[in-house]
């Protein structure tokens, strides 16, 4: 996998974001220490940026990242426990929080590049919801992962749909009803990251990923990352029909026509860039 090039800062990022870009890449790195909780702010500015990534067509992969020790702690229990005081007791307000929360996990699902977390910390809560959410995750050695709520008697529901769609059912409910935490190598064996590394070559792993995925045609990951998705809610029968047709629509682009045809003269193929 090729080297990652320098990244250049985007002086638009908003706050509490850090974004950065480099060919292909966009880096979006949550920058609201010491906890990076996902306050309704955060996770609008997340969406925000997410849908501009999406919608950029130099963009090929998306990295998600943070400052600091803690990935994220997930919500802001205190802007939570401030809105006890409006006068239905906070529903509206904990609705409308849970409901940009589960807006923002589908839209990583959704996004057509595909999302690679990059977890150097703590990662709770929802912020482990986060990083289950991506569609691979790279942890450092120090990463450590927890869904608490059970010990402040608020089962953590929303994480548990993205934990139960990577890991095994026993695995997800013993982090979800024991509410301890676990080490970046039980992550790795849970199934909720893909590779553990030394700190000090996680941004090097991530890159190399990233840089490698974005050399693929964008139009082929693009159409291979949404049938996964698609697929993997259907029954056994459905999903080989569906797949089926996405092979078959996936044969008639212009990429697939390049890119085996690049095999077969044993050349590098050149991408549409669509």
């Amino acid at each position: 996998m090729a080297d990652i090039v320098e990244l250049s800062t985007d002086a638009r990022s908003p706050h509490p974001l850090d974004i950065q870009t480099a060919p292909g890449i966009t880096r979006i790195a949550l920058s609201n220490p010491p906890a990076n909780v996902l306050s309704i702010a955060v996770m609008e500015a997340l969406l925000a940026a997410l849908r501009d990534a999406g919608a950029d067509p130099d963009c090929r992969v998306v990295v998600l990242a943070a400052s600091g020790k803690t990935f994220s702690a997930g919500h802001d229990l205190k802007e939570l426990t401030a809105h006890r005081a409006d006068a239905d007791g906070g529903r509206a307000f904990f609705e409308k929080t849970m409901r940009i929360c589960a807006e923002l996990m589908q839209a990583i699902v959704r996004l057509p590049q595909p999302v690679i977390a990059e977890v150097n910390g703590i990662a709770t809560a929802a912020g482990c919801q986060l990083v289950a959410s991506c569609d691979l995750a790279i942890a450092s050695e120090e990463a450590q992962f927890q869904t608490p709520g059970v010990h402040i008697g608020l089962f953590c529901s929303t994480p548990m749909v993205a934990l139960s769609r990577n890991l095994s059912p026993k695995h997800a409910m013993e982090m979800l009803l024991t509410g301890e935490r676990i080490d970046a190598r039980s992550a790795r064996e849970f199934g909720l990251v893909n590779r553990v590394v030394p700190p000090e070559y996680l941004g090097t792993v991530v890159g190399k990923y990233a840089t490698t995925i974005a050399s693929k045609s964008k139009t082929t990951v693009r159409i291979g990352k949404k049938a996964f998705y698609e697929q993997a809610e259907m029954g056994l029968s459905d999903a080989y029909d569906y797949a089926a047709r996405v092979m078959v629509e996936n044969m008639m682009e212009t990429d697939a026509e390049e890119g085996i045809g690049a095999f077969l003269e044993k050349r590098k193929p050149e991408w549409s860039g669509r």
